[in-house]
């Protein structure tokens, strides 16, 4: 029944040639234990076919004519073929879970490494669900295309062939009188079924929804919003309206899928039923044996089952084709960043030349929806294809070996769009990004990852261990060297106080660690890892005073004798920086130090002066 529960739509679906051909490359590897398992659904076929054969011969040559030995013997060769068929079961099983299991490996390695690789915008409009949907679902429903799909055609195919060709020999009669009842058993599994699917459908939607509503209630920004703003009564009743309609939903299922194995049961009895009583006509006028009478009956029970099953075969192979399908569709997502043969070590050209960056007359626009994304990852029709305005303009500036440059400006003026160029998670559109002279195109991605390093306005830990977390940035890091960031970090004091020190779990997003701590070991993790170059995108900008005061002496301790670009929103933080690029709408409008920007009395000095004018309404001291 379960076949049944598939859309019968998908039957539909048009795969391309080359489609085709790509799935059969992934069995290829398997192709020696594919043929060996078809070949054991051959003997498996032929072997359930031989039974309903000896117990013919057990009634009419054993039983009626009084020989035991015979009766003895057959029986005993039906034992030893019912051990050989499921001893056969069991290498087939063995041999479908090899293929099927090493098919889940092979696609979910290709799709995770495939998704690694692909730009921040992509992930910025993909839906994670739906991403986790193919490497789960799809990945499952395609390997079902080279086991139980293949299974159910060849098993049952074969099955139908040999039990019809032994029915013939038989008695023709008794076996067109099955084959006219075969659509009393199709016609109503296809009618159940088409209304078995549309439940489950809804079934699927429903479920989605509970689910959403618990990922987003019970990760810990959602549960902080909830307890805020929220009702809990309110958000109970939501979620019991919802299950409320799958209990519904699941009690129309059960009631709708026993009426179908009750009805076809009852069919299947009925035909039994007939088979005996014309059968057993046949023997009292002495056309048929009754032992003939007995193995038609018993091939009955091998007909239909098979027989319904193949009714929808169609819609079996083609949803397990069209999952296939929907992986390729993934994996056919070209990369926005490739790394070139034969690239050059960044780490080696800033051991000679030092780690100067610099980006000469850069153009950068985001990628389109159309360039990075599919229609199927954000749940719409189609994706959008209109032009994408440029969001930097001819930006050049350099930042030497050494020095630490901030970059201030408005909301919007593309700073953060200049950190992600440097840390090469997009490319310029024209110009290019450069360090210790190389450009960021040409060099390999390992060492410019060892060259970089960034610390955001949003620290991300995962639900891990302190250690873990830091371990991340740098693997093989021992525990001095945690303990040497932690400590340059200014924050090895918490850390070690903790119950389990390093071992300690920071919970989901790092939520059981305050904004200014999850802040220093994000900067921890930098110092573990060393890089030449610092990024720092808003590193302090929603932090307290004395929070900000805490992270950003353990930020000293960071860019001390590192090439570094601040990003920051607070212009007290950038004083002391070597120069200040100063940029609006994407285009660079002042540089210099902070006493010449103020001077010149430009944009930086209105940002300034907005930032640090007093405030009006103050009352003035006692």
């Amino acid at each position: 029944m379960r076949s049944y529960l598939n859309d019968s739509s998908v039957k539909d679906h048009r795969l391309a040639g080359p489609t085709i051909r790509r799935i059969l490359a992934f069995a290829r590897p398997y192709r020696a234990r594919l043929v060996a398992f078809v070949g054991l659904l051959v003997l498996s076929a032929a072997a359930g076919a031989v039974t309903p054969l000896l117990f013919r011969r057990i009634i009419d040559d054993g039983i009626a004519t009084g020989d035991r030995a015979l009766v003895v013997g057959l029986a005993a060769a039906a034992a030893g073929l019912a051990l050989v068929v499921a001893a056969l079961a069991v290498a087939e099983r063995w041999l479908s879970a090899g293929v099927g299991e090493g098919l889940i490996l092979d696609l979910r390695t290709a799709v995770f490494d495939h998704v690694q690789r692909m730009p921040l915008a992509f992930f910025a409009r993909a839906r994670t669900g739906a991403l986790v949907q193919r490497l789960n679902g799809d990945v499952l429903g395609a390997q079902q295309a080279f086991t139980s799909t293949l299974q159910t055609v060849v098993s049952n195919g074969l099955t139908i062939v040999f039990t019809l060709a032994a029915m013939v020999v038989m008695s023709w009669q008794l076996t067109l009188l099955s084959l006219i009842l075969v659509p009393a058993f199709v016609l109503p599994a296809r009618w159940f079924g088409r209304r078995l699917a549309a439940l489950a459908r809804t079934g699927y939607e429903l479920n989605a929804d509970a689910g959403q509503m618990m990922n987003e209630r019970f990760n810990v920004a959602g549960a902080h919003l909830v307890k805020i703003f929220g009702d809990p009564e309110r958000e109970s009743d939501r979620y019991a309206s919802q299950v409320r309609r799958l209990r519904d939903l699941g009690v129309r299922t059960a009631l709708l899928g026993t009426w179908f194995r009750v009805g076809l049961t009852t069919l299947a009895s009925v035909a039994i039923a007939l088979v005996y009583g014309l059968g057993g006509l046949q023997a009292i006028a002495g056309e048929l044996t009754v032992g003939t009478v007995v193995a038609l009956t018993a091939y009955l029970g091998r007909l239909y089952g098979p027989l319904s099953a193949m009714s929808n075969v169609q819609v079996d192979v083609m949803t397990a084709l069209v999952s296939f399908e929907r992986v390729l569709e993934v994996l056919d997502l070209e990369p926005a960043l490739t790394e070139k043969p034969g690239a050059a070590d960044l780490r080696a050209a800033v051991r000679s030349r030092g780690a100067g960056v610099e980006l000469d007359h850069v153009t950068f626009r985001y990628p389109r929806a159309d360039e990075v994304s599919l229609a199927s990852l954000e749940s719409v029709a189609t994706l959008r294809s209109d032009p994408v305005h440029d969001t930097l303009h001819d930006v050049s500036f350099a930042v030497p070996a050494g020095a630490m440059v901030a970059l201030v400006g408005p909301s919007g003026a593309g700073k953060t769009t200049v950190s992600q160029l440097v840390s090469r998670l997009y490319d310029p559109t024209s110009g290019s990004v450069r360090i210790a002279g190389e450009d960021l195109r040409d060099v390999t991605a390992a060492s410019l990852r060892g060259t970089v390093g960034v610390v955001s306005q949003e620290a991300h830990l995962f639900h891990d261990t302190v250690a873990a977390n830091l371990r991340f940035a740098r693997p093989d890091a021992s525990d001095d060297d945690l303990e040497r960031a932690l400590r340059q970090a200014r924050i090895w004091d918490l850390v070690s106080s903790l119950p389990e020190g390093v071992d300690t779990v920071v919970g989901d997003r790092g939520y059981r660690l305050s904004g200014g701590e999850r802040q220093r070991l994000a900067i921890a993790r930098l110092l573990l890892k060393a890089p030449d170059v610092v990024v720092l995108d808003e590193a302090t900008a929603h932090l307290d005073s004395e929070s900000e005061a805490a992270v950003q002496a353990a930020l000293d301790q960071a860019l001390a004798g590192r090439t570094s670009l601040v990003i920051a929103h607070r212009l007290s933080t950038v004083r002391a920086a070597d120069a200040i690029v100063v940029l609006q709408e994407g285009r660079v409008v002042e540089v210099g130090t902070h006493p010449e920007l103020l001077a010149r009395g430009g944009l930086y000095s209105e940002l300034y002066a907005t930032q640090f004018a007093p405030d009006p309404t103050a009352t003035p001291a006692d």
